[in-house]
């Protein structure tokens, strides 16, 4: 059985909530073949749970089912959905451990024990962010002042048992599919309507260019990851060749992953969730906008019905719904908008500074080994030194090999 355990994950959380009554975070989590099992503690001082602190066993789908409890949840239209962490993929890892397995016997004892290292580094590393993303998502619900109140939230953290929660079958995935078709061709309708309130109207079409710019730089992002994890089997084909060069390699290789790690976690997640968050902001406008249509319709109707002098009292019903509806979720968008635009401001200079910070740490590292190799060869010198260069460097440890210290924060 294959076990992964992780303990005492933190989260640094930027969102513009930070109430001390109602704190939630992903204490440990095991891995289990195809199911991560996350440990959901929780620490509060409301009146609604019945202790303090506790903690309860949760899987992927329970987490689906809380976020499509609040999109379905007619409630909530006038806010900003927390997107649904990604379902964990550990399909590419554990195929590659399965492919080192099947060739042990064509290699050393040397070369499968690092190869074995690395695979498993790799595997801890995506098991790690899936956590986090999970936890992003709690807190961004605990952080909201609405959805922390929602008695699915409550039961999601406090019952102790199993939710018996099914993934979806192949006939549930073809309708949202159709739902999604339906709303694609409905939301292009909607936005063909301008916006009564400027505010709203600037509002889309900034998210709609925004949505675009970030999902061109994620998908861009990725690319770069790629070509940052493709010079690592390079850097370990050249460093048969060489001696006292090839450990300059070996060393660059290393920190080469490490950077993609980096960016990965500090960049393209960040990318990924803003990608998504901003998805829901426009599910949010397009709420708005149904509801905008669907009242100036209910004005219209209402003008025949009064012309006609037929059906009056049911058409300033039907129109008076209609006026409330749009109302309530102008009232809460307005703010969820301008709360979305800080909290993302706030997230991206954080993640962006110590991106950089990180990269800076990193070119640096891989000057010392360069500096230190070229010095190595000149000299014959095996021993290291400490570094004495004209610009004034201390020595430089490497970089150490956690993964816990690029942690995202949304």
């Amino acid at each position: 059985l294959e076990q992964v355990f992780i303990k005492d994950l933190s989260l640094v959380n930027v969102d513009l909530q930070t109430d001390a009554t109602l704190q939630v975070d992903i204490s440990d989590a095991l891995s289990e073949r195809d199911k991560v099992k996350f440990t959901v503690h929780t620490k509060s001082t409301l009146p609604n749970f019945k202790q303090n602190e506790f903690s309860v066993v949760r899987q992927h789908e329970e987490f689906i089912w809380l976020h499509d409890s609040f999109v379905e949840n007619e409630e909530y239209a006038g806010y900003i959905i927390p997107p649904a962490p990604p379902r964990p993929d550990f399909d590419a890892s554990r195929e590659k451990l399965q492919k080192l397995g099947e060739g042990e016997g064509s290699m050393t004892k040397e070369e499968f024990t690092k190869m074995k290292q690395e695979l498993e580094a790799e595997y801890l590393a995506i098991f790690k962010k899936t956590v986090a993303m999970h936890e992003v998502f709690l807190c961004r619900v605990a952080a909201h002042p609405v959805l922390r109140k929602d008695m699915n939230f409550h039961v999601f953290l406090e019952y102790n048992q199993d939710l018996s929660v099914r993934g979806k079958n192949k006939r549930e995935k073809m309708e949202d599919f159709f739902k999604n078709v339906v709303k694609s061709a409905d939301g292009v309708l909607v936005a063909g309507v301008k916006d009564v309130d400027d505010f709203f109207e600037h509002e889309k079409t900034f998210l709609l260019e925004y949505h675009n710019r970030v999902k061109d730089a994620s998908s861009k992002s990725d690319r770069m990851i790629r070509s940052h994890k493709s010079k690592s089997p390079h850097c370990l084909i050249i460093s048969t060749f060489f001696l006292k060069v090839s450990e300059l390699f070996e060393k660059t290789r290393k920190i080469e992953a490490r950077v993609a790690a980096d960016e990965d976690l500090k960049l393209a997640d960040l990318l990924k969730y803003y990608l998504r968050e901003s998805q829901a902001a426009k599910d949010l406008l397009y709420r708005r906008g149904r509801a905008l249509v669907d009242y100036e319709n209910a004005n219209k109707a209402l003008d025949k019905a009064r012309a006609k002098n037929k059906d009056v009292l049911q058409a300033e019903t039907s129109q008076q719904v209609c006026c409330q509806k749009f109302e309530k979720i102008s009232e809460s968008a307005k703010q969820e908008l301008i709360d979305f635009k800080t909290r993302r401001v706030a997230a991206f200079r954080k993640n962006l500074v110590e991106l950089a910070e990180l990269e800076l740490k990193h070119a640096k590292v891989i000057f010392y080994y360069t500096w230190l190799s070229i010095s190595d060869s000149i000299k014959s010198v095996s021993q290291p030194a400490v570094i004495g260069s004209p610009i004034g460097w201390r020595t430089i440890g490497p970089v150490s090999s956690g993964f816990g210290r690029c942690r995202p924060s949304f």
